[in-house]
């Protein structure tokens, strides 16, 4: 790697590698378009491209594996997609449902692909999920872009094959939540602020602060965390007067609240009676969502209408213990540690070779941004109190893999110099050791590979100490099992990853046991508590192994995991195996049976889905669709359901809108008892979901419990297969 320093304060202090080895240095101020990535520099060797498209194609084809294996995914998410592929309004809104009675509790935009690929392409779960991929390899695209424009392809190549073996990226990159798109646009604005950062055209920072924007109608304030880092770096590093510099940056935070704020200024301006609730608030404010329940709420545990936040500093709760270590802890630490140290050790060391470079010396600048957007996130990550789910650690991937690539660059360059290869050896040992530690918490899973890596790690981090000194096959040698030995654990997990289905709210990526959180629904494979902890009123069954009703695609074992049951019940949550249904009641796309393993008591149809529905969706029967899809064209709802998981599964199976009652947690109050009572005597509704929880979390003073009781008192109950239903047009009598 060649950077400004080396040209000028430190030009000639080490020997320059072969370029066959490494390829030639990139070019300052060179043209940095998109279409290079397919082009290639002129002055390439001939294996950069092939290399770099191999790479690509090699991400393709291991997300897109086995990727139907997962049904509808999130169904929550999945209904919605359905919903905005049936009604624009509901599209540019985020419904739920096509009637629009209430939204999903996150800005839309993540729903965008999604909506857009079910509308060309009809609901199956390859249209659902296909764009997560291709998210997915855009992202990778992307991370090879911003650390080749500074370094040689060689880091390019290894920080987009770290990123693409992330477990949880293979995971949330195949998963139908928002956190696929907001990766790509976080990558996306810290590869345009590098870009600003080489010749300080306004352009690129303007750019940068549109993706910030736009990400945040993907995920609302965690768009803003690698903010401050990348304001900073810019402010001190760019290399145009301070003046031109405070201005720049104003004009970025500009075109953040442009691209942000649109779509947010149509939602507070539009009248609240001709447009859905906004699901997450309890007032129908998107304003109150994003700063109350999705904002200041997920950091201090407060969350109106949630489930509770993590005890602090240090404390335990249903979001799993914060400080220092949680990233490292056995909740987390399979997602995204494997590299975690290694990252920080070459994040220093790589600050440490550009320490001579001047104030806009982009290649420091470079580790600054991505640097910085990763200790950041890591840090809130760490001490957030309220709701956090490990999958969030896909945001870390993209600036972990950036770091890993140029450190490891930086030092190679370097490794003639003593402190240099020890850095390389140190960064490789640790890997090696925190790979053993990792894969030691599942003991039975390839018990071999743990030793594998710590040998293979160990022995390759001796060699890197006299890299310097060592032949170039020899040293290449060396170098290569580094590699190896780095990435072949978490390659493992995520190859474990994509052989198995995920569905619910909560998912972790590994093998089975590779997480001890996810509580409810098999370490997060299921819908569930982080830590195994059990909501309120809610009996705890499991899912039990062996063949049975809905298993694993192509008849893969069930797993003894935890599984909560609905209210008071405790429940068996199904059984894993062969011959089940995807959420929702249907057969998943390809005739394979989605996983979960949720055919067992408790929850509304006999949903197995961890809090009755809460988390997971509700199995729904044939007899119970034939009965909801009869005279459906004649209402606007075939049904109300208490929480959207379960209205999600049977909107899913009948293909017509069912209202969500309170939203994701049945604890919003929308609609009210009154508004209810008008939509039946004004016969939109068919039918009410019986069993689900009466009122999710808001217990007996929640409007949702206040409908199920009105209900339950004055309509007919009728079954169907498992189910229960409450006729609103058929009055007691």
């Amino acid at each position: 790697m060649t950077t400004h320093h080396d040209r000028t304060a430190d030009a000639g202090a080490t020997r320059p590698p072969d370029e066959e080895e490494w390829g030639p240095p990139a070019t300052p101020g060179a043209p940095g378009r998109l279409r290079r990535l397919w082009r290639g520099r002129p002055e390439d060797p001939r294996w950069v491209r092939p290399a770099f498209l191999g790479l690509l194609l090699a991400t393709a084809l291991l997300y897109l594996y086995n990727l139907s294996a997962s049904g509808y995914a999130n169904s929550f998410y999945s209904a919605a997609v359905q919903a905005g592929s049936q009604s624009w309004k509901a599209f540019f809104f985020g419904s739920l449902d096509a009637a629009n009675a209430i939204t999903v509790d996150k800005p839309p935009a993540a729903l965008w692909p999604m909506a857009l690929a079910v509308r060309v392409f009809g609901l199956s779960s390859w249209s659902v999920l296909v764009p997560e991929v291709l998210m997915g390899v855009a992202t990778v695209a992307v991370v090879y872009a911003a650390v080749r424009r500074r370094f040689r392809p060689a880091a390019g190549l290894i920080a987009g094959a770290v990123l693409a073996l992330t477990p949880v990226a293979a995971l949330m990159f195949r998963f139908n939540n928002p956190d696929a798109l907001l990766a790509l646009l976080m990558s996306v604005a810290c590869w345009l602020v590098v870009r600003a950062l080489e010749d300080g055209r306004t352009r690129w920072l303007v750019w940068a602060g549109a993706a910030i924007g736009f990400a945040f109608l993907a995920k609302t304030l965690q768009a803003f965390l690698i903010l401050p880092a990348l304001a900073l770096v810019y402010g001190v590093c760019a290399p145009v007067r301070l003046r031109k510099r405070l201005a720049q940056l104003a004009l970025a935070a500009l075109a953040v609240v442009v691209c942000g704020g649109w779509w947010v200024a149509v939602v507070e301006l539009w009248p609240a009676s001709s447009r859905p609730y906004i699901g997450g608030s309890q007032n129908n404010s998107f304003l109150e969502l994003t700063f109350g329940y999705n904002g200041l709420g997920r950091l201090n545990g407060e969350e109106t209408g949630s489930v509770g936040g993590g005890g602090g500093t240090g404390g335990g709760g249903q979001w799993g213990e914060t400080g220092w270590d949680r990233m490292f802890d056995s909740e987390i630490g399979g997602q995204i540690s494997w590299l975690l140290p290694a990252a920080l050790i070459l994040l220093a060391a790589g600050l440490v070779a550009t320490r001579r470079g001047g104030r806009t010396d982009p290649a420091r600048a470079s580790f600054l941004v991505w640097g910085g957007s990763l200790l950041t996130t890591a840090a809130v990550f760490s001490y957030m109190a309220g709701i956090f789910h490990q999958y969030y650690t896909v945001a870390l991937a993209p600036y972990l893999a950036a770091v890993v690539g140029m450190g490891a660059a930086v030092l190679w360059e370097r490794r003639e110099r003593v402190w240099a290869s020890l850095a390389l050896a140190a960064a490789v040992t640790a890997t090696a050791a925190w790979g053993y530690v990792l894969l030691d918490r599942t003991p039975d899973y390839l018990p071999w590979l743990r030793w594998a890596v710590l040998v293979g790690g160990l022995a390759a981090a001796l060699g890197l100490v006299f890299a310097g000194r060592l032949g170039r096959r020899t040293a290449l040698t060396v170098a290569g099992l580094g590699v190896v030995a780095s990435l072949a654990a978490p390659t493992a997990y995520t190859l474990s990853t994509v052989r198995e289905g995920h569905s619910g709210s909560i998912v972790t990526a590994g093998p089975a046991g590779a997480s001890t959180g996810g509580g409810p629904g098999g370490g997060g494979r299921g819908g569930g508590f982080p830590g195994g902890a059990n909501p309120p009123g809610q009996g705890q069954g499991r899912v039990q192994g062996g063949p049975g009703n809905g298993g694993f695609p192509g008849g893969a074992p069930g797993r003894n995991q935890p599984n909560n049951g609905a209210p008071g019940t405790g429940g068996t949550g199904g059984t894993g195996g062969t011959g089940g249904t995807a959420p929702g009641g249907q057969a998943a796309p390809g005739g394979q049976a989605a996983p979960g393993g949720r055919s067992g008591e408790g929850g509304p149809a006999g949903g197995g889905g961890g809090m009755g529905g809460l988390l997971d969706g509700a199995q729904v029967d044939s007899e119970a669709r034939k009965l909801l899809e009869a005279d459906a064209g004649r209402y606007t709802w075939v049904a109300a359901a208490i929480g959207a998981q379960n209205a999600a599964s049977y909107q899913l199976s009948t293909g017509e809108p069912v209202m969500a009652i309170g939203g994701f947690n049945g604890t919003d109050p929308s609609p009210t008892l009154a508004r209810f009572k008008e939509y039946v005597a004004d016969g939109e509704i068919h039918y009410l979901v019986g069993g689900g929880g009466g009122g999710g979390l808001g217990g007996d003073s929640g409007t949702s419990s206040q409908i199920t009781s009105w209900v339950e008192a004055n309509f007919k109950e009728v079954t169907a297969g498992s189910a229960t239903f409450y006729d609103l047009t058929q009055p007691k009598t």
